[in-house]
């Protein structure tokens, strides 16, 4: 699995130099906009409400002494809980929206690693958007449920640290998933998805690792971080299933 993760790292790189060669940047715009929009509305609303939940804990500290102390501790601690909920939600969120857009980018990156003229889905535009909405919709739930309980171990100390090891693998690991669908979903059914996604995980995990890391960036973060993880996805997809044909 390791040397999947380190494949999967190193396709990012790859992926830089397809995306200037057939030159995709344009595809994104719509991407970029979703991305910018809901990131810059979960920032906002992740900062207010860091302030409002950690003054609200404060309120349970009765004594005057340490009183700032414990109002600080707890908006950070409110804004680090709040964070990592946002970035579940965000990458989901921007993930299911952008499917009919990030498609068509996956298509032409096959077309071009296959030598094929072009490369089709047989689902239409709606199609693909409620495929996608179903996948990051049930991803997500997987992913909180086994986040939250996570998130309140964070908070031991050393134990925390396992804990937030644990978060940000799940949280690629999930990512990666709905990076890998958007080529997966022309070429495997649902079942067979599964399996590939099992037999590959550190592709799934390496994808999604870089995500989150890419998104921690400011602005570029949120705009760019997808349409180059669809293709560094596209590029070790396309790769597997080459492998598979010929073995």
């Amino acid at each position: 699995m390791i040397k999947n993760i380190s494949k999967s790292i190193q396709s990012y790189f790859k992926a830089l130099a397809v995306i200037n060669k057939l030159k995709l940047w344009k595809y994104f715009l719509v991407p970029i906009l979703i991305g910018l929009v809901f990131g810059l509305l979960f920032i906002s609303l992740a900062l207010t409400l860091a302030d409002n939940i950690g003054l609200y804990l404060a309120h349970f500290w009765t004594f005057d002494f340490g009183k700032n102390f414990v109002t600080t501790f707890s908006t950070y601690i409110s804004g680090f809980l709040i964070i990592i909920l946002g970035i579940i939600l965000f990458k989901h969120v921007l993930m299911a929206l952008s499917a009919p857009f990030m498609t068509p980018v996956s298509e032409k990156v096959e077309a071009y690693l296959t030598g094929q003229t072009s490369v089709k889905s047989d689902i239409g535009f709606l199609p693909q958007l409620l495929r996608s909405i179903r996948l990051n919709g049930r991803n997500l739930f997987k992913e909180l449920i086994i986040t939250l309980p996570l998130m309140l171990l964070s908070l031991i100390p050393v134990v925390g640290l396992i804990a937030v090891v644990l978060i940000f693998y799940f949280q690629s690991y999930y990512t990666g998933i709905g990076n890998m669908d958007y080529t997966l979903e022309r070429h495997l059914n649902y079942t067979e998805s599964k399996k590939f996604i099992k037999q590959n995980k550190g592709i799934a995990i390496g994808n999604g690792a870089v995500f989150t890391l890419m998104l921690l960036i400011p602005f570029v973060g949120i705009m760019l971080t997808l349409p180059i993880a669809t293709v560094a996805a596209t590029i070790n997809v396309i790769e597997i299933l080459a492998q598979q044909e010929n073995d």
